[in-house]
């Protein structure tokens, strides 16, 4: 039928979605759920009325009808989702952290079950009230086991949901200044329910001591007998069957579709050189997590970050189409026509590709803008600076003391850079380079921000190698000097090296110019020379005479540069003569 085939098309097209909305909204509210519930428990600390007092206001909310009904349908779809998103899974190879919620979440309905069974089903069934003292009686008093188990299960289901969240989270911008408050909050809560659970089991234990007591319990709450409990447990039972036999389908129709696209397999070729075969379906990150080529992907391979994102090098025209949402996701990085995102496209003839992130970029990378990571020509202002007569000056030291001299001034000149808003690029020897206006860049800037930040951060490095020098004044025969180069100028800027040591840097004819500059400091006897194209950008002030004609290795024409004898007097006033 038209509508049938109609229905399909759209599942094909947007299946990714509707599961990640799916999941995601599910997930949210089993979350919530959790983080009730264990707030609820912590009470205990207090008091078991307390303890109780918090479970009317929980139950009150999550026992009203229509919240009921959307819990438990969150619990069944996410479930379904699960095992559907187990199913399509090409390869069970997958970073630490998603196997880890993947087992969680396994570990989950197996754990839970008696419970759920034990409370909300018994008592909808038996019309008694499953109150703190019945389940605390249960698990601690007369089923310790089953409470361990249920401890057990509070650390697992706020693992599981924590990981999921942090996922979601961690493309939020604002989420690398409130993660450490999180991951207090993530790490005490469960602390403080377990110790609540405790207190109150305690408590019950007490109660026990008064033998009129439990009868009085039973009478109040109307609690269930032998025959109810007997059921609860032969439900269970049927669940493990139910929850096993699931995922053992599932397992089995992965081995089924795994033997029927064995001789279909597609060939994908990495810039590298490396090959790898898999078969019809498979995305392109999981071909690389199967082979453990390192591949980023800060959102778990789920569509939202651009991290795994590749530049298709051949094959591309028998690429199946992006999605709309995977057009979006590139859109918001700017990238061209012939990238990709690795955990979307799933080959159907051989391609070969390139990852343009090294594999661990982080949601930095992931919330940029522009994709200058990926590699785009640019107009930035450069710094190089060097340390003057250090190899004499460690010649005569122990390798340690050069070591703790060398940090300490590396510490001073970042410490520098990064408070003017710079990049630090790389430490060379005893040298820096660093780069700004990046970001301004992207943005259309004419270079003011980042020449006048570059002048920023020359100023701050004097500072700062003052500093130094005075804390070391009983250590040095004589004080350390710097000479700093800064030009801008066009380059090209991108993610460069191999394996751990790619990091964003910038090459061309203007970091050279840079250098070129740093060393003219030693000719003109001066703490900082900077280009001409530098002072105008950042509008400063200065007679044009005091320019000094520099040659350049592959300039025909010399370079216009301003001295300054110290990086602290930029008002151009004592420029060398």
């Amino acid at each position: 039928m038209p509508s049938t085939r109609a229905f399909s098309t759209y599942l094909a097209a947007h299946g990714n979605r509707l599961l990640g909305q799916i999941r995601l909204t599910t997930g949210l509210i089993l979350f919530t759920y959790v983080l009730t519930h264990n707030l609820n428990h912590a009470l205990g600390i207090v008091s078991l009325k307390w303890l109780e007092a918090g479970r009317a206001i929980f139950l009150g909310f999550w026992r009203f009808l229509p919240i009921e009904w959307a819990l438990f349908t969150a619990v069944l779809l996410h479930i379904t989702v699960a095992l559907v998103a187990l199913y399509r899974r090409r390869s069970l190879k997958m970073p630490f952290w998603e196997a880890a919620q993947l087992i969680l979440g396994l570990m989950t309905p197996p754990l839970l079950m008696l419970h759920v069974l034990g409370t909300a089903y018994a008592h909808d069934q038996y019309q008694f009230k499953d109150s703190y003292a019945y389940v605390l009686l249960s698990l601690w008093v007369f089923q310790p086991g089953y409470g361990a188990l249920q401890a057990l299960a509070v650390v697992t289901t706020w693992i599981h949901g924590c990981i999921g969240l942090a996922y979601w989270l961690r493309l939020k911008p604002w989420y690398p200044k409130a993660r450490p408050y999180l991951f207090a909050f993530a790490v005490i809560l469960p602390v403080l329910a377990l110790i609540g659970f405790a207190d109150g089991g305690r408590a019950i234990a007490e109660r026990m001591e008064d033998e009129t007591w439990l009868p009085a319990l039973i009478e109040r709450d109307h609690l269930p007998g032998v025959e109810a409990a007997a059921e609860v447990h032969a439900l269970q039972r049927l669940g493990f069957w139910i929850c096993g036999g699931l995922l053992v389908f599932v397992l089995g129709a992965r081995l089924v579709r795994d033997q029927v696209h064995r001789r279909q397999a597609i060939e994908i070729g990495y810039e590298s050189g490396a090959k790898v075969r898999i078969q019809a379906g498979m995305t392109v990150l999981e071909a690389s997590r199967s082979a453990n080529i390192p591949h980023a992907s800060v959102c778990g391979g789920r569509g939202r970050c651009s991290t795994c994102r590749i530049k298709i090098l051949k094959g591309g025209a028998h690429a199946p189409a992006p999605s709309d949402d995977e057009k979006r996701v590139l859109a918001r990085v700017g990238a061209s026509p012939d990238t990709r995102l690795a955990c979307q496209l799933r080959p159907t003839a051989p391609l070969t590709v390139a990852p343009l992130l090294p594999a661990q970029a982080g949601p930095r990378q992931a919330l940029a803008r522009g994709d200058y990571h990926s590699g785009r020509e640019l107009e930035i202002a450069i710094l190089f600076a060097d340390l003057r007569g250090f190899t004499q000056l460690s010649e005569q030291r122990l390798p340690y003391d050069v070591v703790f001299l060398l940090n300490r001034y590396f510490k001073a000149m970042g410490e520098a850079v990064s408070g003017a808003g710079g990049h630090l690029d790389k430490f060379i020897g005893d040298g820096v380079m660093a780069l700004f206006g990046i970001e301004s860049g992207m943005a259309g800037d004419d270079g003011k921000r980042a020449c006048t930040q570059a002048l920023e951060a020359a100023r701050r490095m004097s500072v700062n190698l003052d500093e130094l020098n005075g804390h070391l004044k009983a250590d040095l025969k004589q004080p350390l000097r710097i000479g700093i180069g800064i030009h801008f100028g066009p380059v090209i800027v991108g993610d460069m090296g191999y394996g751990a040591s790619q990091h964003l840097t910038a090459i061309g004819d203007a970091v050279n110019t840079a250098s070129r500059l740093e060393t003219a400091t030693k000719e003109l006897d001066c703490q900082l020379v900077i280009s001409e194209q530098v002072a105008r950008r950042a509008g400063l002030d200065f007679d044009p005479s005091r320019l000094h004609p520099l040659m350049v290795r592959g300039r025909e024409q010399t370079l216009g540069v301003l001295a300054l004898k110290s990086a602290q007097d930029q008002d151009l006033a004592h420029a060398a003569e």
